[in-house]
């Protein structure tokens, strides 16, 4: 039986780990060819070799600052030159500062911006004519930073509710052209991005407690609802956000 994203051509960023690497995991699975990219190079190249040893198709750039715009078309480019097309554009990579209002340097501020807001624009403006061309899908990673916010997440918030916004724009300008876009609120998710954050006294405690499903959040667990919004199963949805958090937004 055919999988869900049979013959798909999808771009998936920040594939050197994470949620990442599990979305290219679920994706090649799924019957897609995946073009990823990182700035991890070692990281990136292992995926890869995961995913061919599962019988994947996969290939992609590192490194990649997608903070770049010559870079960010660098990789569009290749993926189009490779496979004649773009079906799916999963922005997924970002980096972020996370501190108070006070601690926060203003070089750490415009580093959150580049690195959570700035890249997922450029990446779909470079993206945008080929997706026009033959329609496609677009999915953002926000957070549930992007509903709410506390002590030390001003730039995320910041960035994750721009991601929101940004995503109901896209929608509206893609519809004409056969373009869905989605977005993906994760909560807390085990990842070695999160690893600091959870590090933090109490912090994994306080995250269970205020979640209807006893456990953190798994990669794989944000991989298959991004299998669902790219598939033609999602042809109905655009313009949303999909919360994949334990009900944390909404009953924590």
């Amino acid at each position: 039986m055919a999988g869900a994203l049979e013959g798909k051509v999808a771009l998936i960023s920040g594939t050197g780990s994470g949620m990442g690497r599990a979305g290219a995991l679920r994706f090649a699975a799924e019957g897609a060819t995946v073009v990823g990219c990182d700035l991890n190079v070692d990281g990136n190249a292992e995926t890869i070799a995961l995913v061919q040893a599962a019988g994947g198709k996969m290939h992609g750039l590192a490194p990649i600052d997608l903070g770049d715009f010559a870079q960010c078309k660098r990789w569009v480019e290749f993926a189009v030159e490779t496979h004649g097309r773009i079906d799916i554009l999963w922005n997924n990579a970002s980096a972020c500062v996370f501190a108070t209002i006070e601690a926060m340097s203003i070089e750490d501020w415009d580093f959150s911006i580049r690195n959570e807001l700035s890249l997922v624009f450029a990446t779909t403006k470079a993206a945008w004519p080929h997706l026009c061309a033959d329609g496609g899908v677009i999915i953002n990673t926000a957070s549930v930073a992007g509903h709410g916010g506390g002590p030390g997440g001003i730039a995320h918030s910041a960035t994750k509710a721009a991601v929101l916004a940004m995503t109901h724009v896209m929608a509206a300008e893609g519809a004409p052209h056969g373009i869905r876009a989605v977005s993906i609120s994760p909560g807390a998710i085990d990842t070695p991005g999160s690893a600091e954050q959870l590090a933090q006294p109490g912090a994994r405690d306080a995250l269970l407690g205020q979640s209807l499903v006893p456990r953190l959040g798994l990669p794989e667990d944000i991989a298959r609802a991004a299998v669902f919004l790219a598939s033609d199963a999602a042809e109905f949805v655009t313009g949303t956000d999909l919360l994949v958090d334990g009900g944390l937004v909404n009953h924590g």
